[in-house]
């Protein structure tokens, strides 16, 4: 089935960017919640728990649609690495990510409005980094500046040269939203990203 009501909350245009790749129709709103951690909080269940909050967030003003949200946490060790901002932050951050294992916790979820159900994922990807010299950090943050980005780094870009391995399930999920578990949660409610190709 082929549908027009599905929103996804958010405002990244990264995670629109990977939900175009779907060939479907959808429309973007930002959902306003309170993103920060709970005392204690493991950050696959913040990453869940935040996912379900956009989505759930969105549901009076859609109140007849599939609603797509997604949240990632990104976790060096015990520290959670946001996005820098700027450049200085983008280069400490980097540099405490050299020869280290940085995991992204990154959610999916889909609210039927209409009924108020709910489906969510969770993809958890590990990024093994290179030691990094000084001068590579300084080149890399000046040919990308991800400043927007949480570790500081772009993997669909040059950010790739960063890492020794990746090892996760989807690449999608490192850029902000895991389009396998998302394709299998709208399977679960009926949308199936395939249909038109099948029906030609």
């Amino acid at each position: 089935m082929q549908t027009n009501n599905l929103v996804l909350a958010s405002s990244s245009p990264y995670r629109k960017q990977l939900l175009q790749k779907l060939h479907l129709d959808f429309i973007t709103a930002t959902p306003d919640i309170d993103e920060s951690q709970h005392s204690g909080e493991p950050p696959a269940q913040m990453a869940l728990r935040l996912a379900k909050e956009k989505a759930r967030a969105l549901k009076a003003a859609y109140p007849q649609h599939f609603i797509i949200a997604s949240d990632q946490v990104a976790m060096l060790n015990q520290t959670q690495l946001k996005k820098p901002g700027d450049k200085n932050n983008a280069f400490n951050q980097l540099q405490q990510c050299s020869a280290k294992v940085v995991k992204f916790y990154t959610s999916v979820c889909i609210l039927d409005s209409s009924t108020g159900e709910l489906k969510s994922a969770l993809d958890i990807c590990s990024v093994y980094f290179k030691k990094l010299s000084k001068q590579k950090i300084i080149n890399y943050i000046d040919l990308e500046q991800p400043y927007h980005c949480a570790g500081s780094f772009k993997s669909e870009g040059l950010g790739i040269a960063l890492f020794e391995r990746i090892e996760g399930d989807d690449p999608n999920a490192l850029v902000g939203l895991p389009l396998i578990k998302l394709i299998s949660l709208l399977d679960a409610f009926n949308i199936d990203v395939l249909a038109k190709g099948e029906a030609q």
